[in-house]
């Protein structure tokens, strides 16, 4: 199976994901008396929800049916708090509907057997969804508009989980995805603006087009419990993170409660409270549709207006949203986007094969505190802060471990309430220098990147209480702290917390040589060689926070990169040495000029997408030396 980004997730938790009106561009009048079954999947919500009108308008009968496989509940490596939270996000919609006097039927089975059942069972003549950009998604709603077309049901698809029509970008940048975001700023700046939300469906809608409950419906169509699908659920900690369409809107509303940081227009800065979830962060709820993009979207740029006085809000403003909307791009027509094989977009890195490592970091067991206390909280509350992401996918792979951003896509995928295939495999890409962007001589150091974000080291205590003890001198390096002070802290390191996994200033050292081998060989790709790579001099690997987000204190969609990293005058510093630097010197920000964007498609040049695809790939490179484990 796919881990939950492939077609097996999508159609069994019925999570597909909806973009442009492309089955419909331009339905047919609707005929009146309509039986109508509205399919939720993504889109798990009452407001902007244009498929769901669809059903409405016009019919005598509408149910609203989610479809679930439990024995594929069972079976998936999709984690329990995603499950839970997609449970609770099912909750609320059946109580949203019980408002209207009707309810969800959550059916179980999968979508090609339970749909020819339904129709028959229930006469049913119209099928609404959400649109579905991604590939396996466009792939099973293909099958099923097949399948209600033998029926005689009509088949009415709406865009509502993206903010643009993705095909109409592609068509712009001439019949491919624009690879880079600046590029794909400067497609968008040339289209119109979003469609604005409509309106959630009414009681007075639903009047007249109830369908008949039966006594039994919560037996045969209720919500299951995680006890049901097989998740042992004994000491399992409260949801952090709450689903549902109510609890998006109430977050949505205290986001934009803040409203000094729209007026000031200044980018937060980074602390130790950003990387604790946030009570208005949003990202689950965008992921599983709980929020419009587009109310979100249109929120924010009401509320620009006000504080602003009638200017027009910058694309910057719609930062993260815009991420969201370039992945997503990138991926419609793009199966092989989780792959590195046979996806036309990614460099061929021969990435090491190290099951241990992999499953040390996965565990967050690698003797280093920062990215262990980040890996257990993803483990334990699914999310962390996006440049806490930045961090651990910088180690996984390019940075210190040299293992396929693959595997780092699976277990994001299994752990992150907001993953999603084309956001969570885009942004692995993305940070592993195999696509999208290329400056590779930068990268996060474990030690100096935790220490400037938290100096006093109270992040690492609360997800690691074993390193509770040490001194916030020694709490993100404690393998240089003296005997005595481990002792005082009940902590022997390799016995009660293990010793480093790798010597972080040897390995980055060296997997910055190999990264530099692989883009020399592909330098006749235009544009990629342009800079000098770097080849001597104080040590490059150095933790430096990219340019904020501007949508708040924290990142709204935290897997989607903030903005492009502007790296064309790399600083070099010294990182914190694992022989027992303390060094507290804190990273410098980034210049923040590319956050403007330019609003002309000529002065967005990307290189050609004809030589993109065809990268050479890269095999059977020297590796250098395998650096020593031992600290």
């Amino acid at each position: 199976g796919r881990s939950g980004s492939g077609p097996g997730v999508e159609a069994a938790m019925a999570t597909a994901v909806v973009t442009a009106a492309a089955a419909t561009s331009a339905p047919a009048p609707l005929a009146d008396g309509a039986s109508s079954v509205h399919w939720f999947r993504k889109g798990l919500r009452l407001h902007d929800n244009p498929a769901l009108l669809a059903a409405v308008r016009g019919a005598r009968c509408v149910r609203c049916v989610y479809i679930l496989d439990p024995w594929f509940a069972a079976s998936s490596s999709v984690g329990i708090n995603r499950w839970r939270f997609l449970l609770q996000s099912l909750e609320d919609l059946d109580t949203s509907l019980r408002k209207l006097n009707s309810r969800l039927f959550v059916v179980r089975g999968q979508p090609a057997d339970v749909f020819p059942r339904l129709f028959k069972e229930w006469g049913v003549t119209r099928l609404t969804f959400e649109y579905d950009s991604e590939p396996f998604g466009k792939e099973r709603d293909a099958a099923i508009m097949k399948m209600a077309k033998e029926a005689g049901v009509e088949v009415v698809t709406e865009n509502s989980h993206t903010l643009y029509d993705l095909d109409r970008i592609i068509e712009l940048n001439g019949q491919k995805p624009p690879l880079t975001y600046k590029r794909f700023q400067a497609i968008i700046s040339l289209m119109e603006l979003p469609k604005k939300p409509v309106g959630s469906v009414t009681s007075q809608q639903m009047e007249g087009c109830r369908a008949e409950i039966q006594e039994n419906h919560d037996e045969t169509y209720g919500v299951p419990s995680l006890e049901e699908l097989g998740f042992p659920t004994e000491g399992l900690g409260p949801a952090v993170w709450q689903g549902g369409e109510t609890e998006a809107l109430a977050r949505l509303d205290k986001h934009l409660e803040r409203k000094a940081w729209v007026a000031n227009y200044e980018r937060p800065r980074m602390n130790a409270n950003s990387l604790l979830a946030s009570p208005t962060g949003l990202s689950p709820y965008l992921r599983f549709g709980c929020l419009s993009c587009r109310l979100f979207y249109y929120r924010l740029w009401d509320l620009y207006k006000k504080v602003k006085r009638n200017s027009t809000p910058p694309l910057s403003l719609f930062g993260q949203l815009l991420w969201r909307e370039f992945f997503y791009t990138a991926a419609t027509n793009n199966p092989r986007f989780d792959r590195m094989e046979g996806n036309p977009i990614c460099i061929q890195i021969p990435w090491d094969r190290n099951p241990e490592a992999l499953a040390k970091w996965a565990e967050g067991k690698t003797g280093f505190p920062w990215i262990d206390a980040i890996m257990t909280q993803l483990r334990q509350e699914g999310w962390i802060h996006h440049l806490a992401r930045h961090a651990v996918a910088c180690f996984l792979t390019r940075g210190d471990l040299w293992v396929s951003w693959e595997s780092g896509v699976r277990v994001f995928d299994e752990l992150l309430l907001d993953a999603d295939f084309s956001v969570n495999a885009g942004s692995w890409m993305w940070l592993s220098c195999s696509a999208f962007f290329q400056q590779f001589f930068h990268c996060y150091c474990p030690v100096g990147f935790g220490r400037r974000t938290d100096p006093s080291g109270d992040y690492v205590r609360r997800y690691l209480p074993k390193l509770k003890g040490f001194p916030s001198r020694y709490i993100y390096e404690p393998w240089n702290a003296p005997e005595s002070i481990q002792k005082a802290a009940k902590c022997i390191i390799g016995v009660d917390y293990p010793r480093p996994i790798v010597n972080h200033a040897e390995t980055s050292r060296l997997n910055i040589e190999r990264m530099k081998q692989i883009y020399q060989q592909l330098s006749r790709y235009r544009g990629l060689c342009k800079q000098p790579l770097p080849t001597s001099g104080p040590h490059p690997c150095t933790p430096r926070h990219p340019p904020q987000p501007t949508e708040g204190k924290k990142g709204l969609l935290a897997s989607v990169p903030a903005c492009t990293e502007d790296l064309s005058n790399p600083v070099a510093e010294p990182s914190s040495s694992q022989a027992g630097s303390t060094s507290s010197a804190g990273p410098r920000p980034l210049p923040s000029g590319a956050a403007s964007p330019k609003r002309k498609l000529e002065a967005a040049e990307e290189p050609p997408g004809e030589e993109l695809s065809k990268r050479a790939r890269v095999a059977g490179l020297p590796a250098p030396e395998a650096p020593s484990k031992d600290v």
